[in-house]
């Protein structure tokens, strides 16, 4: 199913789709592998100890805290995309518009310190 959500995405989106794939173990199994070759899914692989520049994260996390909180947490599938989906109508623009607006400042202090650690 996941592979299945995933590939509509992918197709969605269309040419100009890249998998951001860092070294977590998860991205790193042959089957995920596998089935990003067999797709012609292209990669965009960052080196070992490189910095973290996924915006989605601090929007996932911030999405994931909104369910969290909720009244009646998710119980099952239908209930969790049922919440994902009315808080991420939830959200506030700004929020998505300064992550957005980080990358830049993440960048540029990616050079300044040549690949090492940005506080990010």
């Amino acid at each position: 199913m996941m592979k299945f959500s995933f590939l509509i995405f992918v197709f969605a989106v269309g040419d100009k789709f890249v998998f951001m794939e860092d070294k977590a173990t998860c991205h790193r199994t042959l089957a995920v592998q596998d089935c990003l070759d067999s797709e012609g899914i292209q990669r965009l692989v960052w080196p070992a100890r490189s910095p973290d520049l996924n915006l989605i994260k601090k929007v996932r996390d911030a999405l994931g805290r909104q369910v969290a909180g909720r009244n009646y947490p998710p119980t099952n599938k239908n209930t969790l995309i049922r919440a994902l989906t009315e808080e991420w109508d939830k959200l506030p623009q700004q929020l998505l518009d300064n992550v957005v607006q980080s990358m830049v400042r993440r960048v540029e202090c990616c050079i300044t310190l040549h690949d090492g650690h940005i506080p990010y």
